[in-house]
């Protein structure tokens, strides 16, 4: 009888907590996830180009590597890297000593030679004169006739040999070749400059392209005049458009790469030098797109976060190319032009969730712009 009776008021308390939980009304609230217009992206239809991918570095087509062409030691280096230059510009001074001397001493041979010969020229004339008239023999007349020849030679050595050193003392002058600045000085003074030494190099920035190359397996999509997009190693912000040149005809040996020479649109704050990356524009399409912000990687597989309906989903899409220009990437599935999406899905998002699309007051639409994506409310519990 005890028994029955304890399990009777177990039985009773059970049905009596079980009613209170039911009649208890929950207390569990949901938040709606606040957005700004500039927060959603909506999906349409724009162009997208795609093509083989071109790596290499920026080189000046016009410039020049000024090397000693006499041996001298460096008296003076006028101009230092980034310096600009005109053509005719003094760059380095040599020393002269020994080739000025030369050059003095080539002068006077060659003064010495050509009164030899007008000597012996003037005696040949004379004695053709008196040959005619049979005053002297034919055999005199022939002596004045090889001395005079004899002489005509010694002149002709002594102008090469002072047409030689004045090309040697005016070496010890290196000056510009062309209109540009100074890209790599490498002498200094006293150096002792050897014949070959390398003492500066002049670039014409205004001739910098973008000598890259292309893989042999997709050199065949590259035809000349294609547009073509880079970004510099160290600037990836700052795109970079220009044109392809020339194509070489033949592979390069060590990396069976084929290169190819891009003409630029423009080339300020450009280096030559730098290291540079881009895409041949060989392929375009017009196709459905979202930004590179807006996609969520999980593996093998691509979502995005779509506002529909007052509500946030998840939805897997299939990627097809990446524009080289603008970086967006078309949509091959999933998604349908006209479709809304977040623009930035950052932070914990649940898929379901409830949206509420909100105005932004005219007086803080630029402090929108620049706020941080908007994050999915937790919800609260309250006891």
């Amino acid at each position: 009888m005890p028994n029955k009776t304890l399990i009777a008021l177990g039985l009773a308390a059970l049905l009596s907590a079980c009613g209170a939980s039911k009649e208890a009304p929950s207390k569990e609230t949901k938040q709606a996830m606040l957005v700004v217009k500039e927060d959603l992206v909506t999906i349409s239809s724009s162009r997208v180009a795609s093509g083989p991918i071109i790596s290499g570095s920026l080189e000046a087509k016009k410039q020049a590597d000024l090397r000693a062409e006499v041996s001298a030691i460096v008296v003076q280096v006028l101009k230092d890297n980034g310096d600009k230059v005109q053509a005719g510009d003094l760059l380095v001074r040599l020393d002269d000593t020994i080739y000025r001397q030369a050059l003095i001493s080539s002068q006077e041979a060659e003064r010495a030679a050509q009164q030899s010969f007008d000597q012996a020229e003037r005696q040949f004339n004379r004695l053709k004169a008196l040959s005619t008239s049979g005053a002297v023999s034919t055999q005199a007349r022939e002596d004045a006739e090889l001395r005079r020849n004899a002489a005509q030679s010694e002149l002709a050595a002594a102008r090469a040999r002072l047409a030689q050193d004045t090309q040697q003392l005016a070496r010890t002058q290196v000056r510009a070749p062309f209109a540009g600045v100074v890209g790599n000085r490498e002498a200094s003074n006293g150096d002792t400059a050897q014949v070959g030494k390398a003492l500066l190099k002049v670039i014409d920035p205004s001739s910098i392209r973008f000598e890259g190359f292309v893989p042999s397996d997709q050199i065949q999509h590259v035809k000349v005049g294609q547009a073509v997009n880079f970004y510099v190693n160290g600037s990836r912000d700052l795109m970079h458009e220009g044109k392809v040149e020339r194509i070489n005809p033949v592979a390069d040996t060590s990396t069976r790469q084929v290169g190819v020479q891009v003409s630029l649109k423009d080339t300020k704050n450009l280096t030559v030098g730098l290291f540079a990356e881009g895409r041949v524009q060989s392929l375009t399409e017009q196709s459905l797109t979202i930004p590179e912000t807006s996609l969520v990687q999980q593996g093998d597989h691509a979502y995005i976060w779509r506002v529909q309906q007052g509500k946030l989903n998840k939805v897997e899409i299939q990627l097809g190319t990446r524009d080289v220009q603008s970086g967006d990437f078309a949509i091959k599935s999933g998604l349908n032009e006209g479709d809304t999406i977040l623009r930035h899905p950052r932070g914990i998002l649940v898929d379901g969730a409830l949206v509420s699309v909100e105005k932004t007051p005219a007086n803080t639409a630029k402090s929108a712009m620049n706020a941080k994506p908007a994050v999915a409310p937790s919800a609260k519990k309250e006891g």
